[in-house]
């Protein structure tokens, strides 16, 4: 049988009313909000294009044998196996591998408390939400505060790890005969698990391998709160592709004359052209996302000021959820026009063809807006056949 526990909560209109009108100052925040990040990713996504179209025709590939210091301040594609001569160690488990990063990843079996609501509106406005907490055990990498549950008696999680997790990275990555600094080694993520081989003596007596691992604990197919396993992940020398700015004999990112900055980096042998295309695409995808986002703060900025509407209307349950429908579609259908019109003032600057093309958009969603807002209840009716021809006499 599932562990869960149920909470009802009920609340009444006069207080929903009260939540409703402070949530309009916040929904009205975030209306405003909108306006300048959906502004800002206009500007970004047009010098971000801007930047990569112009260094893809600039860019130089050179060989990574040599510094060649006619190239100094040119932005440079350089591919190569990253290597590196550090060791890096772990002296708590024994491991010690020649490697860029070395990962050590623990988690621990706890209680985990999820939680579903179902609301009912009643007559009169009021509303009646019942809770459910459920709890079960799972594999956690940090830690789940036991106090905080709903039902803590009989739920307890231990305090603390065994062990923390644990990263090393090497200080020294070469490129050929280039140096990666140490932000760019960040940037190199592609890890592989690492099977431990031999336990330490020093360990507890409870500890054993399990697939690679290092299980602390009575029964790893039988798991008990508290328990905890130890994995290593390593990233290894590879081959990979930078285009950047040579600096010496290492990389800076390029300033481009369009004002944005190039550094690109990819875990493969992969051409320039390959990378610029790949990150025009990235561009792409990261300027819907943001227009994506700005969108939805502003609908859900203009559906928490239209809010209050709705609750007043819940003293009659099916009234109410009939104009919270149309709380949304009026929200959605402002957020869109607000939106758009954003947008192309954003791009004005830079291609006003598509500026005009977007206003034109705005305006038309504006005037349906107000079209659907005019129209009465039950002015739209099913149209009945035509009317037959009169016989002739």
């Amino acid at each position: 049988m599932p562990d869960r526990v149920t909470v009802t909560h009920s609340t009444g209109w006069f207080s929903r009313v009260a939540d409703s009108i402070k949530s309009l100052v916040f929904g009205a925040a975030l209306f405003v909000a909108a306006f300048p990040v959906l502004f800002w990713n206009e500007g970004r996504a047009v010098k971000t294009a801007r930047s990569l179209a112009e260094g893809s025709g600039i860019v130089v590939s050179v060989s990574p044998d040599g510094v060649d210091s006619a190239n100094e301040g040119r932005l440079v594609h350089v591919s190569a196996s990253a290597k590196t001569d550090d060791v890096l160690g772990d002296d708590t488990f024994g491991i010690s591998e020649t490697a860029i990063r070395l990962v050590r990843e623990v988690e621990m079996y706890q209680w985990v408390e999820s939680e579903s609501s179902k609301t009912e509106k009643k007559l009169g406005g009021g509303e009646e939400t019942v809770t459910t907490y459920e709890y079960s055990k799972e594999w956690r990498d940090s830690l789940v505060d036991s106090a905080g549950f709903q039902s803590p008696d009989g739920h307890q999680n231990s305090a603390a790890f065994p062990y923390e997790e644990r990263t090393e990275t090497a200080s020294v990555v070469s490129l050929g005969a280039f140096t990666l600094s140490a932000e760019q080694i960040q940037m190199l993520n592609r890890s592989e698990a690492l099977a431990v081989a031999e336990l330490p003596s020093e360990l507890s007596e409870n500890a054993r391998l399990e697939d690679g691992a290092i299980y602390i604990g009575a029964a790893p197919s039988s798991p008990a709160v508290g328990d905890a396993r130890v994995r290593f992940h390593v990233v290894r020398p590879g081959e990979v592709s930078v285009v950047a700015s040579q600096t010496g004999s290492s990389f800076e990112p390029y300033l481009a004359e369009a004002g944005g900055t190039i550094f690109l980096l990819e875990e493969s042998v992969a051409s320039a052209a390959a990378m610029f295309e790949t990150a025009q695409t990235n561009n792409a995808i990261a300027t819907w996302l943001i227009r994506g986002l700005g969108f939805f703060l502003m609908f859900l900025g203009l559906f928490l000021v239209f809010r209050p509407i709705a609750v007043l209307g819940d003293v009659v349950p099916f009234v109410g959820s009939l104009l919270r429908a149309g709380v949304g579609v009026v929200s959605a259908l402002m957020a869109a026009v607000f939106s758009l019109i954003t947008i192309a003032v954003g791009w004005f600057a830079y291609r006003p063809f598509l500026a005009v093309v977007l206003v034109a958009l705005g305006v038309g969603a504006f005037f349906l807006l107000i079209r659907v807002a005019r129209q009465k209840p039950g002015r739209v009716a099913l149209a009945g056949p035509p009317p037959l021809p009169s016989p002739r006499s």
